[in-house]
């Protein structure tokens, strides 16, 4: 691999990062993987150690995506993604496959900051147990074979066509039971 300080980065531009990967995939130039090395393997570097590794693994994660532009240079679209996205993705993917090898999960707490929800105070919290409670009652007050395609669809999830499948009905019978006991909801429930 060619070492970064050798070759020159600075000012480059996005129609000079696409005719290095024309002139990588077409004519196998060194010069030019020389170059594309010289402007990411740094900066590919850093986003491998933002994304949780330490220096020694994101510079092999960095130089394996490398590899990879060197090896799969002709795959490039520069129609679905600009240079750098290409190659950020390729980390990326390695840096999972490396995770994966390694049988663990590189979790950290701000990992799961997306998943926190807010905490509710206790009037809402009644007042969802309560909203819940009357729509429990309304859905038993349904004909049955609306009752369990609504209980199918909404309690666990189920997308028309599973429950379809999982009940032997057409599919079209599915979404009109849904539809009318939705209807039917609509008009007993109380507003809120």
């Amino acid at each position: 691999m060619p070492q970064p300080s050798a070759v020159r980065s600075a000012g480059v531009t996005e129609a000079d990062l696409r005719a290095m990967m024309v002139a990588i995939a077409q004519e196998r130039d060194r010069a030019a993987f020389a170059r594309l090395f010289a402007h990411f393997a740094p900066k590919l570097k850093a986003y491998g150690m933002r994304a949780g590794a330490d220096p020694h693994t994101a510079e092999e994660i960095a130089q394996e995506a490398m590899v990879a532009v060197w090896r799969k240079a002709a795959s490039f679209n520069p129609a679905k993604a600009s240079v750098s996205t290409w190659l950020f993705t390729i980390v990326r993917n390695k840096r999972i496959d490396m995770l994966r090898r390694e049988g663990r999960p590189d979790l950290r707490e701000e990992d799961f900051l997306h998943l926190e929800q807010p905490v509710e105070t206790q009037d809402e919290t009644y007042e969802a147990n309560e909203t819940g409670a009357v729509l429990a009652d309304r859905i038993a007050g349904l004909p049955d074979d609306q009752a369990l395609v609504i209980k199918k669809a909404f309690y666990e999830d189920k997308s028309h066509r599973a429950i379809a499948e999982e009940l032997g009905l057409p599919l079209g019978t599915v979404k009109s039971r849904i539809r009318l006991a939705l209807t039917r909801l609509k008009t007993t429930l109380p507003d809120s």
